[in-house]
């Protein structure tokens, strides 16, 4: 049987967990949303199925695919000895996301205080009676960000 990692390092089976996490889906959903052939996505679900990431059952004609969770925790329990790697980093930038907040609004909110979630600033106008419309998608010399 293969790891659970060399599992999830396939990108067509990591879009199809990623799918499973939203809702069940059947294999012709799957199929059609990330325009695989029938036979690769019920190669893929096959994997996921025999490595314990899905299990399914039969509603009428079709099959339904949906999470399990052992798997993940077993990934999650591997990943736990890193997290210290990678939490300062996120604490730091959540503590210059609360300075940035506070000097934006110039509130005196203790560090680490939870941050309020701001209102999306509605700016653009182009005449008086499309005060809600989106603002113009900005370029990059890229091309479209």
């Amino acid at each position: 049987m293969e790891s659970a990692f060399a599992i999830l390092a396939e990108p067509n089976r990591r879009a199809i967990l990623c799918m499973l996490a939203a809702s069940e889906q059947s294999v012709g959903e799957i199929e059609r949303r990330l325009s695989m052939s029938q036979p690769m996505v019920s190669k893929h679900l096959r994997v996921l199925r025999d490595a314990g990431f899905v299990d399914s059952t039969v509603d009428a004609q079709r099959r339904l695919y949906r999470l399990k969770p052992e798997p993940f925790q077993e990934v999650d329990t591997w990943l736990a000895q890193f997290r210290r790697f990678w939490e300062t980093h996120v604490d730091a930038l959540e503590r210059h996301l609360d300075r940035m907040d506070r000097r934006s609004t110039g509130e005196d909110a203790p560090v680490g205080a939870p941050r309020q979630p701001k209102q999306a600033k509605r700016q653009y106008q182009s005449n008086g009676s499309n005060r809600n419309a989106a603002p113009p998608a900005k370029f990059t010399r890229g091309g479209k960000r």
